[in-house]
């Protein structure tokens, strides 16, 4: 998938799903469940073992699935997930370098920022999202629409601290899009292998992220439908 592509299904979905787990094989069991749920994307973190086998094994058997490969930390690292054929790149901070070598490779980037500063910079430098992490240390979703409102023009993802009961409040406060790890992805649920519960979790924050993007069009102000008398009159001179 082209990156233009890649990044309109993130927002489309607006989430995209952490898994941080121990082992290949359970971050193979997320990612499948997951996707089922109707959220397919995934960010193969590089905390987990194997990552980038992992990367590779499910863009190869999983073609549908988006990929990317998140805690980059050097460009080193996210060559590897490239060549393993990740669709998109994530970093915990800002790491302009990283953003330019996903520019040079033509692959969707979400950087991480804190600072508005460093979203500032973080979008000028060339990212496609910006990751607002940790979000609900310094204030949840108050601190996303307070970065909004003089910075309309970024697409934020806020991460870090997002659960059940606070994901609509984060689209409803300016978000495109949510960062989600073992609130959807329980560690209790990967070590029961309790693949229903992940996708029903899945399917949950799907419908988090809907209704609140319905209310916000509700929101918008309805123009008046303006009569039309027929045929216009030019101005006299």
């Amino acid at each position: 998938m082209k990156k233009p592509e890649v990044c309109a299904l993130i927002q489309e979905i607006g989430i995209v799903p952490a898994i941080r787990v121990s082992s290949a094989e359970d971050a193979h069991f997320a990612a499948e469940a997951v996707s089922r749920g109707g959220v397919p994307i995934v960010e193969i973190t590089m905390t987990v073992a194997g990552a980038i086998d992992l990367i590779s094994h499910l863009v190869r058997y999983h073609p549908k699935m988006i990929v990317g490969a998140g805690t980059l930390m050097d460009t080193e690292m996210a060559r590897k997930c490239v060549d393993a054929g990740a669709s998109f790149l994530t970093s915990p901070g800002l790491d302009p370098t990283i953003i330019e070598f996903a520019a040079k490779k033509d692959v969707a980037v979400l950087a991480g920022a804190l600072t508005p500063t460093e979203v500032i910079s973080a979008w000028r430098a060339g990212s496609d999202f910006v990751k607002v992490f940790p979000c609900a240390q310094v204030g949840g979703d108050s601190y996303i629409k307070a970065l909004k409102a003089p910075l309309p023009q970024i697409p934020l993802i806020a991460a870090g601290g997002v659960n059940q009961q606070t994901a609509a409040n984060f689209i409803l406060a300016g978000a495109t899009a949510i960062g989600v790890g073992t609130e959807l992805i329980p560690t209790e649920a990967i070590e029961r292998r309790q693949s229903d519960r992940i996708r029903e979790l899945a399917q949950r924050f799907v419908g988090f992220v809907k209704d609140a993007r319905a209310r916000l069009e509700s929101r918008k102000p309805k123009r008046a439908a303006q009569k039309f008398d027929g045929v216009e009159k030019c101005e006299e001179k």
